[in-house]
């Protein structure tokens, strides 16, 4: 926690002279394009990067400067908030979980079961709920939050057979050796699933499924794909139990040199980029439903109320849920199924 507030306090000292930077750098007032560098980790045929390019940057071109950077190769990826802050940077593509390093309450949308879907995810971000949560991004570090990016859904990939073990509750993933990530955050969303999360790196885990080290492994199907996965595993589980996502961010400095016309292009540019990639996303899931049955595996949906019944109890019982607003996970499940 100490570290949270500090990071915090830090850059809130900084935003005063990043918002007169970020202005002074580029206002459209004197005639010239507005520039508009995003910074980001992922790689030019990451979906995200593809959307941006094929939707964003043309649709601000009558103004902007559209300047993507991909790789990590501008800023190093974890530092570009504090670089927007600073004013060095205009635009990313940001996660929950970085932005919990600078506001603890973020937490809440990186937990298991919090987000249900694709729709829910934009209902939630547009819903008043979220305003409280982006205000504060723009208060203290100067970042404004256009729209949300779907990522994918994790799933649990198991190497038995559905007759060897069928699993609809959480309860039939007790004894499960289920490779997670070996953060505390992910070994706790492992066993709120019901399973005895073992931490690995990744690297390792098809020689672990090959052998039977591990039992299963949780990833979105891309990654199953991606990963051959299917040729050492017999079933899909689709818990969905990780919705995951991003944000388009812009500098609140930029945005507020922008004239209403201008900012009103840029805010349907982001929600129509990230719906591009929303929409691409989902037929991909869908095609590798499709492409991992005719591998022969099992592919099925369990009890999702009975899992996120459970989920959602350990996290409210855990310090994950001491930052949470009073009232705000009832209002997120409210929107949903």
């Amino acid at each position: 926690m100490k570290l949270n507030i500090t990071r915090r306090a830090a850059m809130s000292a900084t935003l005063a002279a990043g918002l007169m930077a970020g202005v002074s750098g580029t206002a459209f007032a004197d005639g010239h394009m507005i520039q508009l560098r995003l910074s980001m980790s992922g790689s030019e045929t990451d979906q995200r990067s593809v959307a941006m390019a094929e939707v964003f940057g043309p649709a601000v071109s009558g103004f902007a400067s559209y300047e993507p950077a991909y790789n990590a190769t501008l800023f190093a990826q974890g530092t570009e908030l504090e670089a927007i802050s600073r004013g060095n940077l205009e635009m990313s593509i940001t996660s929950a979980q970085e932005l919990a390093q600078f506001f603890p309450e973020f937490s809440i949308f990186t937990a298991g079961y919090v987000h249900q879907d694709a729709a829910h995810q934009v209902a939630v971000f547009n819903d008043p709920l979220f305003d409280p949560f982006s205000q504060r991004v723009i208060d203290d570090l100067g970042v404004r939050l256009l729209s949300v990016m779907y990522l994918g859904r994790r799933q649990v990939n198991l190497r038995q057979t559905r007759e060897e073990l069928e699993v609809m509750t959480p309860a039939d993933l007790a004894g499960v050796n289920l490779r997670m990530p070996g953060t505390d955050a992910w070994q706790f969303l492992g066993r709120a699933l019901g399973a005895s999360p073992t931490p690995m790196s990744f690297s390792e885990v098809y020689t672990a499924l090959s052998t039977g080290a591990v039992d299963g492994q949780d990833n979105p199907l891309p990654t199953v794909v991606d990963s051959r996965f299917y040729e050492v595993t017999n079933q899909i589980v689709l818990t969905s139990h990780l919705v995951d996502l991003n944000y388009i961010a812009i500098s609140e400095a930029v945005w507020q040199s922008m004239d209403a016309d201008q900012q009103a292009i840029v805010q349907q540019a982001a929600d129509d980029a990230a719906e591009l990639g929303r929409q691409r996303q989902l037929q991909l899931e869908d095609e590798l439903v499709a492409f991992l049955e005719e591998q022969g595996m099992e592919v099925y949906e369990p009890d999702l109320a009975a899992f996120r019944n459970q989920v959602q109890a350990m996290y409210l019982d855990s310090e994950f849920a001491e930052t949470w607003p009073e009232g705000v996970l009832e209002q997120i499940n409210a929107l949903g199924n």
